[in-house]
């Protein structure tokens, strides 16, 4: 079955190159030794993190409120702690030092978008209850592995989470100059595409699921914004085809092409929307945050340094992975033997595991879209 997928992806990649070549050329190139040293760094950690929301709070538009949606690179930790996964040891091993229901090893990319914003990281909104200094902020309504449309888990889609926040408007969580001081952002897709896969979605079928899948973005948009949200930002794919649970069976020395051809028919009508719907409206409230050129900058192994100073030795091998494709990272077993294996310094690597990047992946592709982030406010 793996193989005739392949095989179905390598035909609609034929089909994609021949119809769009000329668009999607420019997207396609686009613990420690001892207890005080953790402490210091940790520390040393904490204040660069302080320093940086301090930084951008003076030229981020007046925002004082992030709200987000979406999928597992942006969730903080609304899934279920019963589920594993995210809740389960090695995640959170750089920050704060055990797992938080972040899909990393330490921050993932919300906690970098909120210190651009100024704010600190919202709070998830399962814990909006525990959680009360952090309400001013924002709030996360992300659950990872889901969609636009429902996926393979039983979490709320990106509808679904839009009605939670609208029932908290209801409710009074937050007044309309606090949304006209607000930002929303979404991230989704990559799980819609995934479900279509598993499900035997044909090559002949992709792009019209394509155009399904970005329509129904647009209306969520749309809908984030009707309820008094100033400005709205959606993320691009990332190239799907360079996750590791893709480069897997090229040893992780190359990105599967096909893959990443489809993602740059996604970016390019989310992108065709997003201009339409900002011609419909009064102020160009919408954005598209870019990710799949910073990912492929990142990842681009013959490259100088990064922006970060830094350059990760294997960028499409993961840092934590099964010791077979039965298990994952943080898999054990019956009697709790674990079944991964984890790097000796996830800085070194881009990828945590199979699909999420680590902390420092995320810091790199942060640096990398800088220029498409301020303009968001110019």
């Amino acid at each position: 079955m793996a193989n005739q997928k392949k095989q179905q992806l390598d035909v609609f990649s034929i089909v994609l190159l021949t119809i769009f070549f000329a668009l999607l050329t420019g997207v396609a190139s686009a613990s420690t030794h001892s207890h005080h040293h953790k402490k210091h760094h940790n520390h040393h950690q904490k204040h660069h993190h302080e320093q940086l929301q301090q930084h951008n709070h003076d030229h981020n538009g007046g925002l004082s409120k992030l709200f987000v949606f979406g999928d597992s690179y942006v969730d903080t930790g609304n899934n279920q702690k019963a589920g594993g996964g995210s809740w389960s040891f090695p995640y959170g091993i750089t920050f704060p030092g055990r797992p938080t229901g972040r899909y990393s090893d330490g921050r993932v990319f919300t906690d970098f978008i909120a210190s651009f914003v100024g704010v600190k990281s919202p709070l998830p909104f399962k814990l909006r209850k525990y959680g009360k200094p952090l309400i001013p902020h924002g709030m996360n309504f992300a659950h990872g592995g889901t969609g636009v449309f429902n996926t393979l888990v039983p979490e709320p889609n990106m509808t679904t989470q839009i009605d939670t926040f609208t029932q908290l408007l209801k409710d009074g969580w937050y007044t309309k100059h606090d949304l006209n001081h607000s930002m929303a952002l979404l991230s989704v897709a990559g799980n819609d595409y995934g479900t279509f896969l598993f499900r035997n979605g044909s090559d002949k079928d992709l792009p019209a699921f394509i155009t399904k899948v970005v329509t129904q973005i647009g209306v969520n948009l749309v809908q984030v914004h009707g309820l008094g949200v100033k400005k709205v930002v959606v993320m691009g794919l990332q190239p799907l085809g360079c996750l590791p649970s893709k480069t897997a069976p090229l040893a992780y020395q190359k990105c599967q092409e096909s893959q990443n051809t489809a993602v740059g028919f996604h970016n390019l009508l989310l992108q065709q929307v997003v201009e339409k719907l900002n011609n419909e409206t009064t102020g160009s409230p919408f954005h598209v945050l870019d990710l799949y050129a910073p990912f492929m900058s990142v990842l681009d192994k013959q490259g100088p340094k990064q922006n970060s100073g830094h350059k990760f030795e294997n960028p499409l091998m993961p840092c934590c992975l099964g010791i077979s494709d039965k298990y994952s990272c943080g898999s054990v077993d019956n009697k709790g033997e674990k079944k991964y294996t984890i790097c000796e310094n996830p800085k070194s690597a881009f990828f945590w595991d199979g699909v999420h990047p680590t902390q420092q992946g995320w810091k790199a592709v942060y640096a990398a879209m800088q220029p498409s982030l301020d303009k968001l406010y110019y």
